[in-house]
């Protein structure tokens, strides 16, 4: 193996041993194994330094993953996404285990917007679990739906992990942006699909009853006070249909000559945040502050939010930086080529690994340690690029429902007060396992996926 891959196992080592065995925040280990991987390259540290900061910060997407983390905020703050799962409750309350599927449509929905499978578990799970509880749900059976529903948030873009993946030196360059966020968009709507067969076998394996007709709203009524949240969607509708498919064309017409190129030059990954923030702050007006000092309390409120994602966004563009410097692309090739295995085994090793270290790491930790490395393997093994990128990304989509660290696990627990390990086997037969398959049936193209 050469230098760059040894760099990256060097890499890995670090950032576990900083984050799981010295116990301090991921943004700090990812400062301390970009230092670590510099170290490579000898006398060139310095350069390579500034190599990969020099990278990082011309990158745009950390915009977009800052964004998203703000949005997440107002949306929960100003009540939007409650009014959200009160309409659904509305709709599907009375279907036998009606809270199941609120719970894991509620889950995508809020996934969506914010994209966060802590805030996916503590804010749909502090809304369902009382109401799956209420119609029999075993409470380790609500507690790992929840847990294993979280995964929405990593998996539905554009994601803080999606942004850092295709945003790294390796897989930017090689892939249409616009074509790829579609695709995993299309590859997502099969995840949530699972997860709502999932539900269809619990509700007959433990005989689960409908919601009492006195804890659900009227649909009338639940639209009437929250027909307003269900607004922030466009802000995702918007940019995709104005730069995908019928859309662009008849953009691209309309502005003749140059339509082609101003339709390509929009950047939905940049437009995406921006119209959901206006509209999140537009609707949910009414429960933000009204004063200077109250604004101030507000924002300074969020800032425990950006300490680790700031970190890991800006360093895992710049080790992505130092690990290309340092021929990683190449070196992996080779040693792919070496191998001689087939692609199918290629494949269901690297979504292996990327689950394994998903589980004591977070999604974005994962995606920017193993995604510049992996996707470069998968495309090697003959995998289309923006299929691989789909394929990676729900690899890492695990992080919240991997026994024994998940994060989502211990959060989902605690509201359902069950013992975390009663969730563990469910979470790996239903929430793990076929996640680690999906990828592959994605990675060889066997479900219609455009791209």
């Amino acid at each position: 193996m050469g230098i760059a891959v040894w760099a990256l196992i060097v890499y890995l080592a670090t950032i576990l041993t900083w984050a799981t065995i010295v116990k301090r925040g991921i943004g700090e280990a990812m400062i301390v194994g970009f230092l670590v991987l510099c170290l490579f390259g000898g006398a060139d540290f310095f350069a390579l330094v500034g190599t990969g900061l020099g990278e990082a910060f011309k990158q745009p997407v950390v915009f977009a993953a800052m964004s998203f983390t703000f949005i997440g905020f107002v949306l929960t703050q100003t009540g939007i996404i409650h009014h959200q799962v009160h309409i659904l409750n509305s709709m599907l309350g009375r279907l036998r285990g009606g809270a199941g599927y609120v719970s894991t449509l509620a889950s995508a929905g809020f996934g969506a917007l914010t994209h966060s499978a802590s805030a996916n578990a503590a804010t749909i799970g502090s809304v369902t679990i009382p109401w799956m509880e209420r119609s029999n749900w075993p409470k380790h059976i609500a507690s790992s739906v929840v847990a294993g529903n979280s995964g929405n948030g990593t998996v539905i873009p554009p994601s803080a992990s999606y942004l850092i993946l295709v945003g790294l030196a390796t897989v930017g360059p090689n892939i249409d942006k616009n074509a790829t966020l579609v695709a995993m968009f299309a590859v997502a709507g099969y995840c949530v699909l699972w997860r709502l067969l999932c539900i269809f076998y619990f509700v007959r394996r433990y005989k689960i009853a409908k919601v009492s007709g006195e804890e659900l709203m009227p649909l009338r009524r639940s639209l009437k006070q929250g027909w307003r949240s269900l607004i922030v969607y466009l802000g995702i509708a918007v940019p995709i249909l104005l730069t995908v498919g019928a859309g662009a064309e008849a953009i691209a017409r309309l502005l003749g000559d140059k339509g082609p190129d101003a339709v390509k030059a929009i950047d939905i990954l940049l437009w995406i945040p921006v119209l959901l923030g206006i509209l999140s702050l537009i609707i949910g007006r009414k429960q933000l502050p009204s004063s200077p000092r109250a604004w101030y309390d507000f924002i300074a409120s969020t800032a425990p939010r950006f300490k680790d994602i700031g970190a890991t966004l800006v360093f895992s563009f710049a080790g992505s930086a130092v690990l290309l410097a340092l021929g990683l692309d190449k070196q992996l090739r080779d040693a792919l080529t070496g191998l001689n295995a087939p692609a199918i085994v290629t494949v269901l090793i690297i979504v292996i690994i990327i689950a394994l270290v998903g589980g004591p790491l977070s999604a974005t930790a994962t995606a920017a340690t193993l995604g510049g490395g992996a996707f470069a393997v998968l495309v090697a093994a003959g995998v289309h690029p923006a299929l691989a990128v789909c394929a990676i990304m729900v690899a890492i989509s695990t992080e919240g429902a991997s026994p024994p660290g998940g994060p989502s696990i211990f959060i989902s627990a605690s509201i359902a007060e069950v013992n975390p390990a009663k969730t563990f086997v469910p979470l790996v037969v239903f929430y793990v396992v076929p996640f680690l398959i999906i990828p592959v049936v994605v990675a060889f193209n066997l479900l219609p996926i455009p791209h």
